[in-house]
């Protein structure tokens, strides 16, 4: 079992730490068929020094090796089997054993806030095969706690519904998409709810699967009136870092070696600005060596306040996920960082952009009696700070994201055969 979040003296005791369970790592990983391909003559690597001599794995490998071909332990076992979102591409098989798993919930459940046997934890991640609705549980459980699990991708369960439960039920904590909770806001205004007030077991928002700016975290943890606690990983992965309570996002390098990759001049660093490669310490099923997420990140060693000793990243966004403006590359955080600057007064949840030959095309939703203030403000912050030329439009509440979505109520209609006289039978077995 994998050592819990402890304290290091120093960086050479962390060093210490990974360079013990990289051996061990590396020997899981000669048993992959992938990897022994790979490996020179069959000669499997020791320890760090071998480990940089090594090629990145990508996410071509894994697909060029659907299904099996990374597997390292026998079949029988196998406790999950996983597929990416497939966000960037062709989906990427994952499997994990149960060891594997407990590795995964103790990642995923180190949240600052904690998680205990008290709280209700209601997950809005999906359930099917990508793998962030199945940690969540797997964390929350390990702690004792009990988990409603809601999904994001059921049509039986729609907006409304969630709100329900959470209004309904002691929930004290939630997992999602940042965008959902914004989504929740609009539809508790709708049914005549305050989220700052209408929800008072809550104590915490888990969010994760975008990036996220600060402003717009900031934005959400002040209409609800909590804290809101980011987390970053993958399916191939698991959760690779978590937010401590000065809301500084931390590698998990107890349980992974971090390296960072410039495209450009093929570099590797341990730090500093490119994509994020990781290998894990504590993967069985599916050992991963020095494997390119694919993500834009930057990585700093500076101390923080939390005292955990662990590296910091930032997540720019997805590589190749950018566009250019002009001469600069825009990201998408890059715009949601700028809309959420603009004052809370302006009542801007929910935005779009896009590149026109002229610069940046922006629509956001905005009250009538805000909507010129807000226009003018936000082209004002995006020409200064990205350095683009922007048309900023304002649209009605509703247009972007449909009132309909956030109240529609669940249909639960399981399959049928036989029907009465003058029923509709269109829809039989659907």
């Amino acid at each position: 079992m994998p050592p819990g979040l402890g304290g290091w003296d120093s960086a050479e005791a962390l060093v210490a730490q990974q360079d013990e369970q990289l051996a061990v790592a590396l020997e899981w990983a000669a048993r992959s068929p992938f990897y022994q391909a790979r490996f020179d003559a069959g000669v499997t690597p020791r320890n760090r020094v071998d480990l940089a001599a090594l090629p990145l794995t990508t996410k071509q490998d894994l697909r060029d090796n659907y299904p099996f071909g990374m597997l390292a332990v026998p079949m029988r076992r196998l406790a999950t089997y996983h597929e990416s979102s497939g966000s960037a591409g062709t989906p990427t098989a994952s499997y994990y054993t149960a060891e594997d798993w407990v590795d995964v919930g103790d990642r995923y459940a180190r949240k600052w806030v904690g998680i205990t046997a008290a709280d209700m934890l209601l997950v809005r991640t999906p359930y099917a095969l990508m793998i962030t609705g199945h940690m969540a549980q797997e964390g929350a459980r390990g702690r004792g706690a009990t988990v409603v699990p809601a999904d994001n991708r059921s049509l039986l369960m729609p907006t409304s519904r969630v709100l329900r439960l959470l209004h309904d039920l002691p929930v004290t904590l939630t997992w999602s998409l940042p965008t959902a909770t914004l989504m929740w806001a609009r539809a508790a205004g709708l049914a005549g709810l305050r989220p700052d007030t209408d929800f008072p077991e809550l104590r915490a928002l888990f969010v994760g699967g975008e990036p996220l700016s600060s402003a717009r975290q900031a934005r959400i943890s002040q209409l609800w009136g909590v804290p809101v606690v980011n987390d970053y990983g993958s399916t191939e992965t698991g959760p690779l870092a978590g937010q401590c309570r000065h809301g500084t996002l931390h590698l998990w390098a107890d349980r992974a070696i971090f390296e960072v990759y410039d495209p450009v001049s093929g570099r590797i660093t341990a730090q500093g600005r490119g994509q994020l490669v990781v290998t894990p310490l504590y993967r069985q099923a599916m050992p991963l060596l020095r494997y390119n997420v694919a993500d834009q990140v930057e990585i700093s060693y500076e101390d923080c306040p939390c005292g955990w000793r662990l590296p910091s990243v930032r997540v720019l966004g997805r590589a190749g996920f950018g566009y250019r403006v002009g001469g600069r590359l825009v990201q998408q955080v890059d715009i949601e960082q700028a809309v959420f600057t603009l004052p809370a007064r302006h009542e801007v949840m929910f935005w779009r952009a896009r590149v026109v030959p002229t610069g940046l095309e922006v629509q956001i939703e905005v009250p009538d009696r805000e909507r010129e203030a807000a226009r003018a403000a936000l082209r004002t912050v995006l020409e200064r700070d990205l350095g683009v030329p922007a048309q900023v439009d304002g649209c009605p509440p509703g247009t972007l994201v449909s009132d309909r979505v956030l109240t529609e109520i669940e249909r639960t209609a399981k399959p049928r055969a036989l029907f009465d006289n003058g029923e509709d039978w269109d829809e039989a077995l659907q």
